[in-house]
């Protein structure tokens, strides 16, 4: 999320009324309706709490469907990662993979729906955002020096009238927007390229047996001869016992996404794969250094796949609170090399509470690995080791399910995955919508019909708002207006935000 300086809140303009334009999904030529906003700065803080009121952003340009009117409906939906098990279609992904990278195989047939290549509704331009896409009638630079100069004068009044409530506010953005030092290593997974072991048969089991199972052994057999020692080290690479035949119910587990996506190579691998975690900013060496192929990258595959190249890209800056993950809060860039080439690019935000994917553009030449559903699932894993750390950090949010569009319902594929409900934003297991949704498009998924938007704007006067250099509360800016479309505007960016981020926000107004 971008910012100026560690004391910037948000900054927002909010786009009065609603978007009619062409529907990605159905085509339909207005058929999509949405509410959008501008932001000029951003905290991660605030993004969070945005998305799971149902906004999304492209870019700086921040959208919420009009879930009862779009044509399309879009529901927010977030995979748990901690409790994910890959499905056989996934699995058989990964072990395209990496029978690619050991042997250079190459499937053939059909490689499927590619997860997280969304239309240019769904993320116009990811980080390579459109700056000049909007009219944007305010001086960035200009607005930037006012908001010092009325964070100021508002700290002094604060520290005169001792109001600790009030101090609170501001300090939440104290100690957030601090970018990544040049000597900050960025995050890099190497694929292991350790010899692949021999796997143990269980030689317990009755004479009869499969075929697959009698291949295996011959194979174990084959490398202990070969070389036993490196047999034996095998195992310990994978994690598994010292014993050349582990217990029984230990071979029927299934193995994790993680052993799935890290299983060793052979020392002669045909291919290497590195995955780089680099922060969008300029000031990153490892971002700017790599921007060129990356933009050019980027750029082939909008041609190709949506023949809409880029303007240009927005710059954007991470937080590191001291209770965050090493690499920070913010906007980042998972780098894709495969024999020293970007072949794809994840645009993910790192947020309080979960990863949010934002866009994926890869090398089109390489469609053929599947990059949508590998990187999918690369990044749930990403989850579960930010997890580790950050305990707060335990979902994947994988932008919108639109159940109507049949090219878009592999998100629902990631289970357990929860829907965002339009109308009271608690989150419902999938499984319980999709009876709903098979009868009509737009649905409300809490079956509590009292229940109510318990975030809902309680007291519009309460809102922040930035006007002539001053930030000041709604109930006294709306004594200097006398148009009565002014209020009808501000209340409903108040209702569609809700009450905390239209208290932490600072909504600009000309």
């Amino acid at each position: 999320m971008a910012s100026w300086n560690a004391l910037s809140p948000s900054i927002v303009e909010y786009f009065e009324g609603e978007d009619f334009y062409r529907c990605g999904y159905c085509k339909n030529e207005s058929g999509s309706r949405s509410h959008g906003m501008w932001a000029h700065s951003m905290t991660v803080q605030d993004y969070q709490d945005l998305i799971d009121r149902g906004w999304r952003r492209s870019g700086k340009y921040v959208y919420k469907p009009v879930m009862n009117q779009t044509c399309c409906p879009q529901y927010t939906i977030r995979c748990r990662p901690l409790q994910f098990q890959p499905s056989k279609s996934h699995k058989k992904v990964l072990k395209k993979m990496l029978k690619f990278l050991a042997k250079g195989e190459i499937s053939k047939g059909n490689c499927g729906d590619e997860p997280m290549d969304s239309t240019m509704e769904d993320a116009v331009a990811g980080d390579f955002a459109l700056i000049n896409k909007l009219d944007i009638k305010c001086d960035l630079k200009t607005l930037s020096d006012d908001l010092k100069e009325s964070l100021e004068s508002e700290e002094k009044k604060k520290e005169k009238s001792s109001k600790k409530e009030e101090s609170k506010e501001l300090s939440h953005s104290q100690a957030i927007e601090e970018k990544l030092g040049s000597g900050e290593p960025s995050y890099s997974i190497k694929v292991p390229t350790v010899p692949k072991p021999g796997k143990g048969a269980d030689l317990s089991k009755p004479p009869c047996r499969k075929a697959k199972e009698i291949r295996k052994e011959r194979k174990r057999l084959k490398l202990m001869q070969q070389s036993p020692a490196g047999a034996f080290e095998g195992f310990q690479a994978q994690g598994q016992p010292p014993s050349l035949f582990p217990p029984k119910a230990k071979s029927n587990q299934p193995k994790s996404l993680e052993d799935l996506i890290f299983e060793s190579l052979p020392e002669n691998a045909s291919h290497k794969l590195e995955v780089r975690l680099v922060p969008v900013s300029f000031e990153d060496p490892e971002f700017k250094s790599s921007f060129s192929q990356s933009f050019s990258l980027y750029v082939k595959y909008q041609v190709a796949a949506h023949q809409d190249p880029p303007d240009e890209c927005g710059k954007t800056e991470a937080e590191n609170p001291p209770n965050g993950p090493e690499c920070g809060f913010g906007s980042f860039h998972q780098q894709y090399w495969l024999d020293g080439k970007i072949v794809a690019v994840g645009v993910i935000d790192i947020l309080p509470s979960c990863v949010s994917s934002v866009y994926l553009y890869y090398d089109p030449d390489y469609s053929f690995l599947s990059l949508g559903i590998y990187s999918a699932l690369r990044e749930i894993a990403f989850t579960r080791q930010l997890h580790e750390k950050t305990s707060q950090l335990s979902y994947y949010y994988m932008g919108f399910y639109i159940h109507s569009c049949p090219k878009m319902k592999y998100k629902g594929q990631y289970r357990p995955s929860d829907l965002l409900c339009p109308e009271t934003y608690v989150w419902v297991p999938i499984e319980q919508c999709l009876p709903s949704l098979e009868k009509s498009k737009y649905c409300r998924f809490n079956q509590d019909l009292e229940a109510v938007d318990e975030g809902r704007s309680k007291d519009p006067d309460r809102m922040q708002v930035f006007y002539k250099k001053a930030i000041m509360p709604y109930g006294v800016y709306k004594k200097h207006q006398k148009d009565p479309s002014e209020e009808a505007t501000v209340l409903q960016y108040a209702s569609l935000v809700g009450q905390t981020c239209s208290e932490r926000m600072l909504l600009f107004r000309n």
